[in-house]
């Protein structure tokens, strides 16, 4: 199971940090992944970061300005988003895959959770 926290209402420029916390099983052999969904769109990849390197990966529409991590000992993954945009807004899902081959594919993520909307005012 995985459970995201920390979204909320934000004024443009600002900054949020959302958390996802994992219970059931140990998610360190897994890459883990941010998605979001706006409202009427295809949920999209925003970054992901890779299971035992840690490399991350990130959407162009959010290079610079987020940083994903993750902390194994406490299976949680975190995106720290920063300048934060109108066009952020979005409800932001994480989600986590076995296979990194499909690290940046929506349809390949083996577990998710329930969604966190974040709102960027202008």
């Amino acid at each position: 199971q995985l459970v995201e926290s920390g979204g909320g209402l934000v004024q443009a420029g600002g900054s949020l940090r959302l958390s996802c916390a994992a219970s059931g099983r140990t998610f360190s052999s897994y890459s883990l992944g941010w998605f979001r969904q706006a409202p009427g769109k295809e949920r999209n990849f925003v970054a992901a970061i890779s299971a035992f390197t840690g490399n991350p990966n990130y959407a162009d529409s959010v290079e610079g300005r987020f940083t994903i991590s993750r902390d194994d000992a406490k299976n949680t993954v975190y995106l720290q988003m920063n300048s934060l945009k109108p066009e952020d807004t979005a409800v932001y899902y994480c989600a986590a895959v076995r296979n990194i081959a499909l690290m940046h594919t929506t349809g390949g993520y083996d577990y998710w959770g329930q969604g966190t909307q974040v709102t960027v005012s202008s």
